[in-house]
């Protein structure tokens, strides 16, 4: 059982080389990517700054997490000042709303029925997900559509349903769940970022100081 051990041990590829490995992988997938679609959801941000329309985030397991983070981001460190951020919501961010749905009418409502009660028309949508298939993603599409809101999503693999449902797809066609995460909050990162140095000009219509 020792040499067998030993032997199994000796074919995993050493630590320095998978994390160059994994480096250049999405070094690859950023390098490659067509930055129109992005660069259409920056202008739709610095928009929705100025005239206060409301921003919903929202994901599954690591794609809520990076959910919940940009939701902070786009509030708070776009702009470091009483008043100024955008009107961000991460709609897996109240655990007695999610599990009160997710209990009452099933997991693949947890999202559109909230955009249904807090989302008005010309607010936009962000969804985050791998593979495109989930089904509350999917019905959060769905609701957006219905409601008039202008959705966009991140995707990796193929992109699934999600990818013809979304106004404006982010498609990163990676077969990877980490590297598809990973991009969620780079992008997301470099939107806050290119928002966050035009600060100075941005007065938003919410402003009271």
């Amino acid at each position: 059982m020792d040499g067998e051990g030993r032997g199994a041990m000796s074919d995993v590829i050493p630590p320095k080389q998978h994390f160059a490995a994994y480096s250049d992988r999405l070094a690859s997938v950023l390098n490659s990517f067509d930055w129109a679609p992005v660069e259409r959801l920056a202008e739709e941000l610095r928009d929705c700054w100025r005239s206060g329309r409301q921003v919903f985030f929202a994901g599954n397991g690591g794609s809520a997490g990076n959910a919940t983070h940009l939701a902070n981001d786009f509030i708070y460190a776009l702009s470091k000042r009483q008043g100024s951020g955008l009107r961000a919501h991460s709609l897996v961010a109240n655990p007695s709303v999610v599990t009160c749905l997710a209990n009452d009418e099933g997991y693949d409502t947890v999202f559109s029925l909230q955009l249904s009660v807090l989302a008005r028309k010309s607010d936009v949508l962000i969804v985050f997900s791998g593979s495109g298939n989930s089904p509350n993603i999917v019905k959060a599409l769905e609701e957006a559509r219905h409601l008039g809101m202008t959705s966009y999503a991140f995707l990796g693999y193929s992109g699934g349903k999600a990818k013809s449902l979304a106004d404006v797809p982010i498609h990163f066609e990676i077969n990877d769940m980490q590297i598809a995460e990973d991009t969620q909050v780079i992008v997301g990162h470099m939107l806050m970022q290119w928002l966050h140095a035009q600060r100075d000009d941005i007065v938003p219509v919410n402003a009271g100081y």
